[in-house]
């Protein structure tokens, strides 16, 4: 059964520790620093600059389509004898919408809905960004219904981070 581990970026490290992922996702704004912790190989880490907003700002990448392609092609690369790890800043908006994401592009069978709600359980605080869940809707082929499902599931509570969670389905 595949595993997606969602983290902050504050936890990174101890995440890694703790699960031991082969591949690792970093979804960050533009120029912020973020050390490969060790054991993840080089040529195992995707890092998609970008910022958590929905619309064009100035001074911020906003997420588009050759993003959502890169992350797409990268999970297809992972081989999931070992757990994915994606993580944000906060672990709570780009990571979990790339996390529904990766579920949706591994489980076409499985219904929109579902996922969101496995992943709402495993993560209160999840707010998927509704751009990246929008592009990868329409790459995947969904017809809205992931945007539909995670609407559904609302806003997550508040928080100032996320708690590091992990994402399956069977």
């Amino acid at each position: 059964m595949p595993t997606l581990h969602v983290s902050p970026l504050s936890k990174l490290h101890e995440t890694v520790t703790a699960v031991r992922p082969s591949h690792l996702v970093t979804l960050i704004n533009v120029g912020t620093a973020v050390e490969r912790p060790a054991g993840i190989a080089e040529g195992n880490h995707l890092f998609l600059g970008l910022s958590d907003i929905s619309a064009p700002m100035e001074g911020h990448v906003v997420p588009a389509e050759a993003h959502v392609e890169r992350f797409l092609a990268f999970t297809r690369r992972w081989d999931r004898s070992a757990p994915l790890l994606i993580h944000c800043w906060a672990g709570i908006s780009r990571s979990t919408a790339a996390a529904y994401i990766a579920a949706c592009a591994f489980a076409p069978e499985r219904d929109e809905a579902e996922l969101a709600a496995r992943l709402r359980k495993a993560s209160p605080s999840a707010t998927p960004n509704a751009r990246l869940v929008a592009i990868a809707d329409a790459m995947l082929g969904r017809d809205g219904r992931m945007c539909d499902a995670i609407a559904g599931i609302g806003r997550g509570a508040d928080a100032f981070e996320g708690t590091p969670f992990a994402l399956t389905w069977d």
